[in-house]
Formats: C-alpha cells, sequence, structure tokens
C-alpha cells in the first residue's frame, strides 16, 4: 500500500513558544520584504502566505513553532490562524525539518502507469528512508506525493522548483551525484525564489 494512504501516522505538529521565549529572527532583509508586501495587501492576513515563504526560507527550509510564531507576530495574527495556514499547504515545511533536497516522487495515475512506484522504491532502497524521512547526512528527503501536473514527462520528480522526468534508475544516480555538490534546488532557495516571484507582482504598474 502507498505510505501515503496507511492511517494514524500524523505527524507531531510544532509546539508555540511562550510569549516570553519569542526569538524574532528575520532578516532585515526579510523585515523589508515584508514591508514591501503589506503595501500591496488590503490587510495583513492576506500576507500569511508570502510572509510563510519568507519565514521558511530564513528559518532554514523548516516552519518550526518559532517561524510560526513570529509569522503570528509580524501579522498580528493568533499562532492558531498562522499554523492552521501553514498545515493545510504541502508545500510549506511543518511536520519535519527537510533535508537539504527535497525529492518528490509523483505515483500518480499516469506516473504510476510509467514505472512511478518503481522508481519510488528504487529511490527508497537507495537512500535507505521512506516517505517523509531524511537521510542521516541531512542532503535528502524523501516524499511521495501526487500529481505534479507534468504528466507528459512521467515518471516524473519534483526537486527545489525543477521538474525532472521522465526518470529511470540510470538518470536517478545521476542526479543524487549531482545534488549531493550543487546547493542549487534547495528547500531554502525555492523559498527565497517564491518570495522573489511574490515581491515581483506587486511590484507590476
Amino acid at each position: 500500500m502507498s505510505e501515503l494512504l496507511q492511517v494514524g501516522r500524523a505527524h507531531e505538529r510544532p509546539a508555540p513558544p511562550k510569549p516570553e521565549e519569542l526569538t524574532l529572527r528575520f532578516s532585515d532583509r526579510a523585515v523589508a520584504e515584508l514591508e514591501a508586501l503589506k503595501t500591496h495587501y488590503p490587510d495583513l492576513k492576506s500576507c500569511i502566505l508570502p510572509t510563510l515563504w519568507i519565514a521558511q526560507r530564513e528559518y532554514g527550509g523548516h516552519l518550526s513553532g518559532e517561524a510560526i510564531a513570529e509569522v503570528a507576530f509580524r501579522l498580528k495574527r493568533s499562532y492558531a490562524e498562522i499554523e492552521g495556514v501553514a498545515t493545510f499547504y504541502s508545500m510549506y515545511n511543518v511536520a519535519h525539518k527537510p533535508g537539504r533536497h527535497k525529492i518528490e516522487v509523483c505515483t500518480c495515475l499516469t506516473c504510476s502507469v510509467c514505472g512511478g512506484y518503481r522508481i519510488w522504491e528504487y529511490l527508497k532502497s537507495k537512500l535507505g528512508v521512506g516517505h517523509g524521512q531524511t537521510t542521516p547526512d541531512g542532503v535528502f528527503t524523501l516524499e511521495e506525493v501526487e500529481c505534479l501536473d507534468a504528466c507528459d514527462r512521467a515518471p516524473v520528480l519534483q526537486v527545489g522548483d525543477q521538474y525532472i522526468g521522465p526518470v529511470d534508475e540510470a538518470g536517478i544516480d545521476a542526479l543524487l551525484e549531482k545534488l549531493r555538490k550543487t546547493e542549487e534546488s534547495t528547500v531554502v532557495q525555492m523559498a527565497d525564489e517564491i518570495v522573489k516571484v511574490h515581491l515581483a507582482a506587486t511590484e507590476r504598474p
């Protein structure tokens, strides 16, 4: 059975820090980006999604309890509201801190027919980890995901903001070797690129 379909494996959610323990970690750059975004939305609630991307970058690719609390503080929202948004969208890394590279393997219908599960099992064996787990060296996190909307390239993987496919075992070996040596297509870089897209959209005339 697909690991995505197994029941009773809920991840622990990050606990909010006490108000007196809250340490703000946004850099000057992050604060400036947030202030720019605020001017293009009708209220602070509308800034939640882009601010979560800023936080995911600033906190090393992971929305910890402290990261969620900082977003809540800066947008004057409750912790529960920010956590609810962050846990609703799968692209935010809330359940666990990912490795430098997150490899997402599509096993939806077209990819499945084209060998998606074979690729999934090969990656699990190659990396020695399962769904939502990270290799001991902290380089790779492996996740099985639903449709990546790239059926023409099945079976397909997503690494950072890159779609890679169709892939086979030899291609995966080469990809892993390449990723071990690069700082591109990381979870932090992906968050940064999405922040840039949000800022660019707000700057249109």
